[in-house]
């Protein structure tokens, strides 16, 4: 078994366990995000996970575990960094439409490269802070990372959500004191995720606009 077959079984056993059914081409470009994360990773500083079966887990489908919980069609990923979770999210939901954020240049300059190597049509990215970002229309569903408080990152990104939108953040271990900062009716759910691969806990939370 080559190399890059075995990547590609870890990732089909990894797509069964969270019962998403991907076609050929779309697993083909998770594996091409992979290779090109690895080639610009050391250069760009993307990431410190360098084994390649490693980032299977940690990047693809710990990205894909948040997929059934994407309402609606217009997706923002504050702090994406180098495209995640939004890149592998977008080329499994190709009806979508994601713009992925971040506040360093040189991530979205990768994340760019990756948009046009893979012909991401849903894709589109913009180097800024959440702050000054203003979108010509909301959004349904923000997607962060625990770049903040809950608190802080409700505050941020509540002007971007459509009237009914969900900000939807993704936790480690469940962040039960940033919780109770917040009002009861604005958490929604909290969703705990198993991702393949992974023994860490992963829960995520879903507040109200």
């Amino acid at each position: 078994m080559t190399a890059q077959d075995a990547l590609h079984e870890r990732l089909s056993a990894g797509l069964i366990r969270l019962d998403l059914a991907l076609d050929a081409a779309q697993i083909r470009d998770l594996l091409a995000f992979l290779a090109l994360l690895r080639k610009w990773g050391e250069t760009y500083n993307l990431t410190a996970i360098r084994e390649s079966l490693a980032m299977v887990d940690r990047h693809l489908l710990d990205s894909l575990a948040v997929a059934p919980f994407l309402a609606g069609e217009a997706v923002l990923d504050v702090g994406t960094g180098a495209g995640l979770p939004g890149i592998p999210l977008a080329i499994a939901l190709r009806q979508k439409r994601f713009v992925l954020l971040d506040s360093s240049a040189k991530k979205i300059r990768f994340v760019k490269q990756v948009i046009l190597t893979l012909g991401l049509e849903n894709v589109q990215a913009e180097a800024m802070r959440v702050e000054e970002y203003v979108p010509a229309q909301g959004f349904d569903v923000v997607l962060a990372r625990a770049f903040a408080g809950l608190d802080v990152m409700q505050a941020l990104t509540r002007r971007l959500l459509r009237p009914g939108g969900r900000l939807l953040a993704l936790k480690g271990r469940l962040p039960v004191d940033e919780m109770a900062r917040l009002q009861q009716a604005e958490m929604l759910r909290v969703h705990p995720l198993s991702v393949p691969g992974l023994e860490a806990e992963r829960h995520l939370i879903e507040i109200g606009a």
